[in-house]
């Protein structure tokens, strides 16, 4: 363990691995500090990651939270300080010119010897008038000594807690421990990039980016794109649709700025889309035909039929909108997820050729699509919700590299009551939801099991 409290770095050195890894991109704001990866090494020992923002670096041990109090205390008796320079400054200058002014007023009324005429005393009256913002002036000065004595008392008070908390914590300044702890998340950061695939245990809480457009539709980005390439791609609606609005940026979208429009030569069905290496993957209005649109060149590449994939509202998931066919993208390719008459309307998964969109193989699932809310893949494993309102969980599993299920019970929570859309980026790590017009992000939880150095 650690000697010293790292506040909110939540790194978990367990004795014992909680059994859970989690994998962070878009963080809430209200969230804070969050779990990035752990994992437990067949020798026991426990490896744990996690996300630590640098804006908010040490925000929730005792002592930091302290220290940051005692300097903003400082940065506030630092500013008093300098109003008080300004308004002594600006006060002494007034008293400087009004003690011109009284000097006159001596000299004048030492002359008069006793006889002032009417028009000297009306002179000698608007000088005293002139005088009288001096009382006022002097009134302040006595209460900015008053300030002046509170303002020590609370220096010196600081000092000393500032003395002894530098002693609590040893060698290390604020500063110092900082930049260490803003070093260790890089190494977490870099260590996070090492670990593969995992198995979902989590899904965090929704986060809503943005909004915009009618109840159904679906928005992504290019898992294929490097970490440079942040452009969302935006499609309103699941059916007859062509136009695909793309932005430059994800705040780009969230602000509705700097976009492109894509018009696509032929409508699409559903809102199972899904973009891939620059190109976007979709199915065909009325048909169970799937078709590959190249961004850049504005051209459909190819486009092959789907063998024996139901369409056109045949077998969609439990919300309809013509999701009778789902592509989707994980660390391992391209998949497509639908059913077919002779899987009796069970859900199949077949991973496609991006080039051809050949089938290369397919799994018989066994579970009902129609019983689905909606999927998505995640390792080559595919995850199914129990349905599309509120109250949905992730319910369950099957592993393609075992042609085996499970059901699962991981929480799910659909805030706006209508997922239309659901897909995982594994780029991102995160899974992008439409739901009943909204934006929505999710992070989620892998349980990796990792290989100590040495190990084949």
């Amino acid at each position: 363990m650690w000697p010293l409290t790292v506040p909110r770095l939540s790194l978990l050195l367990w004795l014992l691995c909680p059994g859970l890894a989690g994998q962070t991109l878009f963080q809430s704001p209200e969230e804070g500090w969050q779990l990035y990866t752990s994992a437990q090494a067949p020798d026991g020992k426990c490896v744990c990651t996690a996300v630590i923002p640098a804006q908010s670096t040490c925000a929730r041990d005792g002592r930091s939270r302290e220290l940051r109090q005692l300097m903003e205390k400082v940065q506030n008796v630092s500013q008093s300080m300098e109003v008080l320079e300004l308004r002594t400054f600006r006060d002494l200058q007034y008293v400087r010119s009004m003690e011109t002014l009284m000097r006159s007023l001596d000299a004048r009324l030492r002359a008069a010897d006793g006889s002032v005429s009417a028009k000297s005393f009306q002179e000698l009256k608007d000088r005293m008038t002139e005088l009288l913002p001096l009382s006022s002036v002097l009134e302040q000065y006595k209460a900015d000594t008053r300030t002046i004595v509170r303002l020590r008392e609370e220096v010196r008070n600081l000092s000393g807690n500032l003395a002894a908390i530098q002693e609590e914590m040893g060698a290390y300044g604020y500063e110092d421990l900082q930049q260490r702890v803003m070093a260790l998340e890089a190494r977490l950061h870099a260590c996070a990039q090492k670990l593969g695939c995992g198995k979902l245990t989590g899904v965090s809480n929704p986060i809503t980016i943005r909004a915009m457009g009618s109840r159904f539709g679906s928005w992504m980005t290019d898992t294929m794109a490097p970490s440079a390439d942040s452009r969302v791609w935006y499609m309103d609606g699941y059916y007859k649709g062509r136009r695909v609005l793309e932005f430059r940026t994800l705040g780009d979208f969230i602000k509705g700025q700097n976009f492109i429009q894509h018009l696509l030569p032929q409508p699409w069905a559903g809102t199972g889309h899904v973009v891939y290496n620059g190109s976007l993957f979709y199915n065909k209005y009325q048909s169970n035909v799937v078709v590959k649109y190249h961004f850049r060149s504005r051209s459909v590449l190819v486009q092959r039929s789907l063998p024996g994939a139901g369409y056109n509202n045949t077998f969609p998931y439990s919300w309809g909108g013509f999701s009778d066919m789902d592509f989707m993208v994980d660390e391992s390719g391209l998949w497509a997820v639908y059913t077919t008459n002779q899987n009796a309307g069970n859900i199949v998964v077949s991973r496609l050729d991006p080039h051809t969109l050949e089938v290369v193989r397919s799994w018989d699932t066994g579970y009902p699509k129609r019983s689905a809310g909606e999927a998505f893949m995640i390792c080559g494993v595919l995850y199914v919700t129990n349905s599309h309102l509120a109250g949905a969980k992730v319910y369950f599993a099957y592993f393609t590299n075992t042609s085996s299920y499970e059901y699962t019970d991981v929480p799910f929570h659909n805030q706006y009551s209508h997922i239309s859309m659901l897909d995982y980026n594994p780029r991102e790590r995160a899974l992008y939801t439409w739901n009943n017009g909204h934006q929505v992000l999710y992070n989620v939880t892998l349980f990796h099991v990792i290989s100590t150095a040495g190990d084949p």
